[in-house]
């Protein structure tokens, strides 16, 4: 109740004002039955904007931390997030990726909208990283379509560590769903799941017109942090 609550009266209607987003594509998502909404990851922003456009509800599976934080904040978010309909899932251990598609596969098996970011974790930079095969997985087994998103211009909106957004318009892309029927019984076939999870984020790709990088969005933000921070040298 409360989702719908955020979606049309609150949340909804506000984002919508605030920021004009201009919506592509919105035929492509089914009017009923299951199906995967796989996006690019560029802002906090994303987790609400889309959402607000798309008419039916939809369902993201959010980092556990959203719902574990300290503190009066932390209780509010978590609050927040389970109210809209988001499922806390783990992304430490060994077991982190099965925990999340077993989540997943229970929203699509109710025939609902799940939402995921192939890339596993919002981008850094603007750019789009090779995406992760779980998103492949959960289609091949549930035998669901993927309808691919690219969100454009929320990257410049809200990029990492900015807490207020700022008031601009937005591009919210939707292509044509993809059907992988074709692969079905081979979602443990490493080299299956990877040919579906690269012809999805090719379909991203088109989209969103971003440069893409080859690796882990995750690997490449871990090199980078564990670089020596350059200095300018002293005047004496």
């Amino acid at each position: 109740m409360f989702y719908y609550v955020l979606k049309y009266v609150v949340l909804g209607p506000l984002l919508r004002l605030l920021f004009r987003p201009r919506i592509e594509g919105l035929e492509h998502i089914p009017a009923e039955g299951a199906a995967i909404v796989a996006g690019n990851h560029l802002s906090f922003s994303d987790h609400f904007l889309m959402p607000a456009i798309i008419k039916r509800r939809i369902t993201f599976l959010a980092k556990a931390e959203y719902f574990t934080g300290p503190g009066l904040k932390g209780r509010l978010t978590a609050a927040f997030f389970r109210s809209a309909g988001q499922i806390p899932v783990d992304r430490s251990g060994k077991d982190a990726g099965q925990a999340a598609i077993r989540e997943g596969l229970g929203v699509l098996a109710k025939g609902e909208l799940l939402g995921i970011y192939p890339e596993g974790t919002r981008s850094h930079d603007g750019r789009l990283y090779k995406g992760k095969v779980g998103v492949a997985v959960m289609a091949i087994r549930a035998g669901v379509p993927v309808v691919p998103c690219a969100m454009v211009g929320t990257f410049e909106i809200q990029p990492p560590g900015k807490v207020v957004p700022r008031i601009k318009q937005v591009t919210i892309r939707f292509g044509e769903p993809l059907d992988f029927s074709r692969y079905a019984g081979l979602e443990d076939r490493k080299a299956a799941i990877r040919a579906v999870t690269d012809e999805i984020m090719y379909a991203i790709l088109g989209l969103s017109g971003q440069e893409y990088v080859d690796e882990y969005a995750a690997k490449v933000k871990a090199a980078e942090s564990d670089q020596p921070k350059k200095f300018p040298r002293l005047r004496r």
